[in-house]
């Protein structure tokens, strides 16, 4: 077991640290990486290694010291994917019994909202067989394109 005390959905994970001196985060050896996480203090071996369920928005990682602990907040790449554990080769719990919370699209703010109804719309798209928001955006993209140069030949272009 990888020693991480996370709660699920993903939020932070805490890593304590068993030690009877107070850590600094100068003591600390933090590596984050897209698929991999190693965390310990420095000259001892990790309390954490090992390779990420998935992968994760390396930029948008943080870490910081609370209480001899490590709390670490990951963003995953595939934020819709559920993880049944942070680190590979640990216990999985099972992400078929997680009940998500049930709330209404108008209680989410603007922003929120309309990140879900996008997720929704695509999901929908995607189901029918259909291009997706990001798809159609492309596509008209190009579309406009082709029209502000006639002179161009697009016969040859392979899309997709």
């Amino acid at each position: 077991s990888s020693g991480i005390n996370a709660e699920w959905p993903l939020r932070p994970g805490r890593i304590p640290f068993d030690v009877n001196f107070k850590v600094k985060s100068k003591d600390c050896k933090v590596d984050i990486r897209e698929k991999y996480l190693s965390v310990g203090l420095k000259g001892h071996d990790p309390v954490v290694k090992g390779e990420l369920y998935g992968k994760i928005l390396t930029d948008e990682a943080l870490w910081h010291l609370e209480d001899n602990s490590v709390v670490l907040t990951l963003e995953k790449f595939n934020k819709v994917e559920w993880w049944g554990t942070i680190i590979k080769g640990d216990q999985e719990i099972s992400t078929k019994k997680v009940q998500p919370e049930n709330s209404k699209l108008g209680d989410l703010d603007g922003e929120t909202r309309s990140m879900v109804e996008k997720m929704m719309y695509d999901q929908r798209q995607k189901a029918a067989g259909l291009p997706t928001s990001d798809d159609e955006k492309k596509a008209e993209t190009m579309k406009r394109f082709m029209e502000q140069h006639p002179e161009m030949d697009f016969s040859k272009c392979k899309w997709g």
